[in-house]
């Protein structure tokens, strides 16, 4: 598997779905897993991403894993249609703050979805130097 990267913009449907882009389609695979991600977005994880995570899961002490229940329990299987739509659970879209255009983030290994207006808020600017920090940051 390749790795995730890319911003594009979409709206959802009448029925809140949401087509993902073609490039995506063939990142993601034919089966993803769509969850709650952090800060105020959704994680859309290929396949093998999320047997890596659930893996890690397993591993943690019962105690650690109840902080990690509405993850689980929010999680969707999708499986996109012909035209490449999945649906946005409402319950997804609440906790996002998703509500009619969002921003798709290829970020490594899973895409973040984002409330388009939210993402372009939150969205720092990349400048050189902070291009070189995270460089170093990562030990590159």
């Amino acid at each position: 598997m390749g790795s995730i990267t890319g911003t594009f913009e979409r709206g959802l449907d009448a029925k809140d779905r949401l087509m993902l882009p073609a490039k995506l389609q063939d990142d993601l695979g034919p089966e993803c897993y769509l969850t709650m991600g952090i800060d105020r977005c959704l994680a859309l994880y290929p396949e093998a991403s999320w047997q890596r995570f659930t893996e890690k899961f397993a591993a943690l002490p019962v105690t650690r894993t109840r902080e990690m229940r509405p993850l689980f329990a929010n999680a969707v299987k999708c499986r996109p249609d012909s035209q490449g739509r999945i649906n946005i659970p409402a319950r997804l879209k609440q906790y996002a703050g998703i509500t009619k255009d969002v921003a798709i983030i290829g970020v490594h290994d899973r895409a973040e979805i984002w409330d388009a207006q939210t993402w372009r808020d939150s969205d720092e600017e990349m400048t050189p130097e902070r291009m070189a920090q995270l460089m170093e940051a990562m030990d590159y």
